[in-house]
């Protein structure tokens, strides 16, 4: 039991733009409660130009932690005082921990989309097409590969941040690699079995953007997973499950990062039920 004459409240959160419509503080705070941690989540609309001063200030005001979205999972890492051994490889970090007098970076995006992932389909052996390139997609690409994915396709916009990502599972893991550069309506292959939007495309409040997607080529068979947990059922989800695909939504895999998240944090191992409870609440699900 906490000390009941020690007001000092553990300080986590997170930083990213925009931040409104992130339900991570629900969660994480439903989850504090639970295990009676004095803890709280402050949830930051942090602009790209004022990073560094809001790692500056989180440090100087003894936070423990914080997690990292949108746009900031790979310009947070130049003012960090080192990566542990998963952020490294991706090149990308969700989850900053204070260790001794050290900013730590780490990466749970991967983690916690393979714990959803996992409860349908294994990726060892499987075909995966990614939708992104950017810092969630990096976590969810070298993970699937570490877990003995065959091939991953990486359609993205940017043929150079693209290429980057190609590039790097290709020489750092054994799954094949290729990029599909996204210009025109992408139809995904025959044979395909996990879809996966690593992209922004679908995120409140413009919740009936679909990506530059053939809906039709979706189908049986097919896995479709969205990293999006708001709305959990995104347009792409809708549109997959209208043609027999097993679909996952991203509240599951914002409840594993979470989870993570909180151990690095508190040294607690926070029970995930009660996130998802929370979450479903919100969300009316």
């Amino acid at each position: 039991m906490p000390d009941p004459l020690n007001f000092l409240s553990l300080l986590t959160g997170s930083f990213a733009t925009p931040a409104a419509e992130n339900p991570t503080v629900a969660m994480i705070e439903a989850a504090y409660r639970h295990h009676g941690l004095d803890a709280r989540y402050i949830n930051c609309d942090v602009a790209r130009d004022d990073l560094g001063d809001a790692v500056r200030g989180a440090w100087s005001m003894g936070w423990g932690g914080f997690n990292c979205s949108i746009p900031h999972k790979v310009a947070v890492i130049e003012h960090l005082d080192g990566l542990d051994d998963s952020a490294a490889l991706i090149g990308a970090v969700n989850c900053v921990v204070r260790r001794a007098d050290r900013w730590i970076g780490a990466n749970t995006d991967g983690q916690g989309f393979l714990e959803s992932l996992r409860t349908v389909v294994d990726p060892a052996g499987k075909s995966l097409v990614l939708f992104g390139a950017g810092g969630a997609a990096r976590a969810i690409a070298v993970e699937s590969a570490l877990a003995g994915a065959a091939s991953i396709s990486v359609v993205n916009r940017d043929r150079n941040r693209g290429m980057e990502l190609v590039a790097l599972l290709n020489e750092r893991t054994q799954t094949r690699a290729d990029l599909v550069v996204w210009d025109t309506t992408f139809r995904v292959p025959e044979g395909s079995d996990i879809v996966v939007n690593a992209t922004s495309v679908g995120l409140f409040p413009d919740v009936e953007a679909r990506l530059n997607l053939d809906p039709d080529s979706l189908g049986p068979g097919m896995v479709v997973a969205d990293v999006i947990p708001n709305p959990p059922r995104t347009r792409l989800l809708r549109d997959a499950q209208a043609r027999g695909a097993t679909v996952l939504d991203g509240l599951d895999m914002l409840v594993n990062q979470g989870v993570i998240s909180i151990l690095h944090w508190t040294g607690v191992d926070a029970d995930p039920t009660v996130m998802r409870r929370k979450l479903e609440d919100l969300f009316e699900v």
